[in-house]
């Protein structure tokens, strides 16, 4: 898995002026905590973090006044229209031990002819794995499923050391079909505005026909 390193400072100020303030240094407020150790207030470099955030269950070798801490991130926090980082949840790891985390869902190949579609039940696949050695995802084949087929989180292939934080029953995708709107049903429309159109054209026709024949 992916590893980064990244610096980190002690913050002594806190609450909404104090991350304000913090932003605007383009930094990102945190916490760090685990391992029974007291939270720790930091800020980060904003530009550094996001780069590192790209990878999902980023491994973080941080350096924090000197003191360096092994963490991955729990819970990340974005500022709702532009999409920027507002704060971040730092979890502490050691080598060895277990985490449960969600790690990404990809699929390879194409569904089987007939416009069928492809319904994620989960956007992610919760797993539990040593923590310096994070899968970045899994992969699902769908090539030529049909409407009606379900993935459970059983089927799915676990790299080796990983195991399900999840039922194994539980659907992960399902392959449902396309929903349109019958063609019958579009030509009675067609015909019913079609017989509309010519009684309505008649009705005129036969009104016009006695005023012709009166002056004569």
């Amino acid at each position: 898995m992916a590893e980064v390193k990244l610096t980190a400072e002690t913050r002594t100020e806190f609450g909404k002026g104090a991350a304000r303030r913090i932003r605007r240094d383009d930094k990102v407020p945190g916490v760090i905590y685990g391992h029974g150790s007291e939270p720790r207030h930091v800020a980060l470099d904003g530009h550094a973090l996001l780069l590192a955030l790209r990878t999902p269950n980023v491994l973080i070798r941080l350096d924090i006044d000197g003191k360096k801490e092994l963490v991955i991130p729990k819970a990340v926090q974005r500022e709702a229209l532009r999409g920027f980082l507002t704060h971040v949840d730092l979890l502490i790891v050691k080598k060895g031990e277990k985490v449960t985390v969600d790690i990404p869902i990809h699929t390879e190949g194409e569904l089987a002819p007939g416009g069928n579609l492809l319904e994620y039940i989960l956007n992610a696949l919760p797993v539990e794995a040593e923590a310096t050695h994070i899968p970045e995802g899994v992969t699902i084949s769908i090539e030529g499923l049909e409407a009606g087929h379900t993935i459970h989180a059983k089927d799915i292939p676990l790299p080796r050391g990983t195991s399900l934080a999840v039922d194994g029953e539980d659907a992960v995708l399902q392959i449902v079909a396309a929903q349109t709107e019958p063609e019958e049903e579009e030509e009675e429309e067609e015909e019913g505005e079609e017989a509309a159109a010519a009684a309505a054209e008649g009705a005129e026709e036969g009104e016009a026909a006695p005023e012709a024949e009166s002056s004569s």
